[in-house]
């Protein structure tokens, strides 16, 4: 008789067929939403991933006298992995503050004078461990409201990117949102000033104990014991002078580096609330590029340093030209492009706003040209002003032309 019509080859060939099957792993995606709610855990989307070819059994001969074959069991269902948030961020000073030896009385004025600068030293090093956990409690505010702020602004964006209406209510909400928490940044940026300040003070005070500690060793009536105590007690007051100077540095740094992120962020949000009135993402504000670092470049340099010859027409070559020959010009993309790009080259530039009216009729048709040219010139300035270069980089100026025959904006580059 063959093997495979025995009960035993019957079994085996069941474990073979069950040994087939596999289990395909299920890819999770996390998908942010782009609704005007307040923001939310994101949601585990389930999506299947392709399943990889199935390895083919040898066909087994029928059980004897028509009897059922074994079917393969059904895949094992796979555990999916639970999202979590990262955990916040955690900001330590360390404060490396020495302990305060005790000392034995020796009943001298030198010997009371050192118990008294002793405990001066223990109530200025719990103020000194004071500010330190104030600064981190700060820093630990600071980077929440940070992940609050990018979170709605990164929202607003997706949706801009995504494409919107003008003015859409929703955005105008969470802007709004956003705002209020840089302002909450601001009020950590001052109650970082205002722990500078008693740092300032408690550091003036530990510098007064080093000197006041090294002035005792000319007291007379002083012991050997006195000497070495007084040898002890400036070290440790010494270290103490170190760390509350680095507390004092590190506050410093965190209050420039904090209020600088805000002053940018407004320039940003300025060009945010642009982009949702118009319903067009731009990008970041010029002025973080007016100031950065750039070369000069030979392509952009003026080759006029005014414009009073613009009267008999421009020389140079605009970097930009906006004409307005019909309502509605879309021209805002492209003019943060151009400016974008040019601050790159050379960051310290200056911009020429110049309306160009047609020389073309008599004497009323080129003033009422000139009236809308300067009009437009003046949406154009505007339109730079939000965006976030400096007022004082936006010159206009105004001109007509036999070349044109409609109504130009030209931005020159100076």
């Amino acid at each position: 008789m063959a093997l495979w019509r025995t009960p035993a080859g019957i079994l085996a060939a069941a474990l073979i067929l069950s040994g087939c099957s596999t289990a395909s792993d299920v890819g999770d995606f996390l998908w942010p939403s782009l609704e005007g709610d307040e923001p939310a855990a994101p949601e585990v989307v389930e999506a299947p991933a392709e399943i990889p070819a199935q390895p083919t059994a040898p066909q087994q001969a029928p059980a004897p006298y028509g009897g059922p074959q074994a079917a393969p069991p059904a895949p094992a269902p796979t555990a999916q992995p639970q999202f979590r948030p990262p955990p916040p961020v955690q900001n330590t000073v360390p404060v490396q503050l020495p302990e305060v030896t005790p000392g034995q009385p020796t009943g001298t004025f030198v010997g009371q004078k050192i118990q008294q600068l002793r405990n001066d030293l223990t109530s200025m090093q719990a103020a000194i461990r004071a500010h330190g956990n104030e600064l981190a409690r700060v820093r630990n505010n600071i980077g929440q409201n940070s992940q609050a702020y990018h979170g709605i602004a990164a929202a607003i964006r997706a949706r801009l990117q995504a494409g919107t209406t003008p003015g859409n209510p929703i955005l105008v909400r969470q802007w709004n949102e956003v705002q209020q928490q840089l302002d909450r940044i601001l009020s950590d940026v001052a109650q970082l000033n205002s722990l500078s300040n008693r740092a300032a003070a408690d550091a003036g005070l530990a510098a007064f104990l080093l000197e006041s500690t090294r002035a005792a060793y000319g007291l007379a009536g002083a012991v050997e014991e006195d000497h070495r105590q007084l040898g002890i007690l400036e070290d440790e007051v010494n270290k103490t002078v170190v760390s509350a100077d680095r507390v004092l540095n590190e506050l410093s740094e965190e209050i420039r580096r904090q209020t600088d992120y805000v002053s940018r962020e407004r320039q940003n949000l300025q060009v945010l609330s642009l982009a949702i009135k118009n319903g067009e993402l731009y990008g970041s504000s010029l002025a973080n590029r007016a100031f950065g670092q750039g070369g000069m470049d030979s392509s952009l340099a003026s080759a006029e340093p005014s414009l009073g010859s613009f009267s008999q027409g421009p020389t140079r070559r605009p970097l930009v030209v906006v004409r307005f020959d019909r309502e509605d010009v879309e021209y805002k993309q492209a003019l943060y492009t151009a400016v974008s790009r040019a601050l790159e080259r050379r960051a310290g530039a200056s911009f020429d706003v110049v309306a160009v009216a047609p020389a073309i009729g008599n004497t009323a048709d080129l003033a009422r040209g000139s009236n809308s040219a300067r009009r437009y010139a003046e949406r154009v300035a505007r339109a730079l002003v939000d965006m976030g270069l400096p007022a004082d980089r936006v010159n206009l100026s105004a001109s007509t032309s036999t070349e044109t025959a409609s109504n130009e904006v030209h931005v020159y580059v100076r």
